[in-house]
């Protein structure tokens, strides 16, 4: 029988590994490949190509729940390392609920800080948002992606896509 991941039970976020940043909701960048459009002799129309390995930027975003002096530190112009812990719920038909690992290490910078709204009774709904330049993704003690832009590196459930190019540029 088949095992069916449900949900996230429950996370925690970390600055350096050490320092517990509070309750916060946390939204991880995207990998949105740079593409170009071929088109020429040989090709009916057009095709969208990606240029492996070179992602868009990546943006992470925190939401606060108040502004806090966590959130005030992370706007400093330095680098910044951030650490996702999670559990997720996984349910097999045979023996019940299954706890699962995830975490996703990040290096990042800040590019934005929002202190958010002044409204009575109300979260400030404070942000920040970073631009990633190193992200691990693990799930179960594997690693499922893992991306240094500025090494290229590109590691995509255990296989390095970037190895020969790496190899090629004398890397």
């Amino acid at each position: 029988m088949k095992k069916t991941d449900q949900i996230l039970q429950s996370f925690t976020a970390w600055k350096d590994a050490t320092t517990w940043l509070g309750i916060v909701d946390v939204e991880l960048p995207s990998f949105e490949s740079l593409t170009e459009t071929l088109r020429g002799a040989g090709v009916m129309g057009e095709s969208t190509i990606p240029v492996v390995g070179h992602f868009g930027p990546q943006t992470l975003k925190i939401n606060w729940r108040t502004i806090s002096p966590e959130s005030a530190q992370l706007s400093e112009p330095k680098v910044h390392t951030l650490d996702f812990r999670g559990n997720q719920q996984i349910f097999d038909p045979l023996n019940g609920y299954i706890d699962q690992e995830v975490a996703v290490k990040t290096r990042c910078v800040s590019i934005n800080y929002n202190p958010g709204k002044l409204a009575i009774g109300s979260f400030t709904e404070t942000a920040n948002e970073f631009e990633v330049h190193y992200i691990k993704i693990i799930v179960d003690g594997k690693v499922q992606i893992e991306y240094d832009k500025y090494n290229s590196v590109l590691v995509i459930n255990g296989v390095d896509v970037m190895a020969n190019a790496r190899k090629n540029l004398g890397l």
